[in-house]
């Protein structure tokens, strides 16, 4: 049984296991839903997704976990801690993505602002941040809700990135 990490009104986050990869595939290789990516995944880009992911759980004790709704175990996507280095500082960033079907009806708010208070509260972090692509207005979206504030702009993987940043009230 895959270890929960967090629970929200409608949600839980729980770690991804390799079973995942034909739902999680909905998501990632789907080409409208990947469209600020550089390119959709294939399927063995999701299962070493999910391989990476099971790596950060034991060397960083976070990563992106599985986003599933409490009301029937429906999994809808992933959504999780990352770390990055964004131009040159280290970084704890919060991503998600979600099936198509399951976008627009405040999910992606919702886990967002679960992993927030983890990385605050259980993992004791001053700030997190979004790494979003300007024109991906959903998610800047997302972003604003959870009271995430544009820091600056960045060239990030190769393409034009905002930061986006919230501080700990707890720090």
């Amino acid at each position: 049984m895959p270890k929960r990490i967090l629970e929200t009104e409608r949600l839980f986050l729980r770690e991804l296991v390799p079973e995942d990869a034909p739902e999680l595939a909905w998501v990632l290789c789907d080409r409208e839903n990947m469209r600020f990516y550089r390119d959709p995944f294939d399927f063995a880009s999701v299962e070493a997704w999910i391989q990476r992911n099971i790596l950060r759980y034991r060397d960083h004790g976070f990563g992106l976990w599985a986003l599933v709704l409490k009301a029937g175990d429906v999994f809808i996507g992933d959504c999780g801690l990352v770390p990055q280095i964004v131009d040159g500082d280290p970084e704890l960033e919060i991503g998600y993505h979600l099936n198509r079907q399951y976008q627009g009806l405040g999910y992606a708010t919702e886990a967002a602002a679960g992993c927030i208070e983890h990385a605050f509260k259980v993992l004791g972090r001053a700030r997190v941040i979004s790494l979003i692509r300007p024109e991906h207005t959903a998610s800047r979206r997302v972003a604003e809700r959870n009271d995430m504030t544009v820091e600056k702009e960045t060239i990030f993987v190769g393409l034009p990135h905002l930061v986006y940043v919230r501080h700990s009230p707890y720090a």
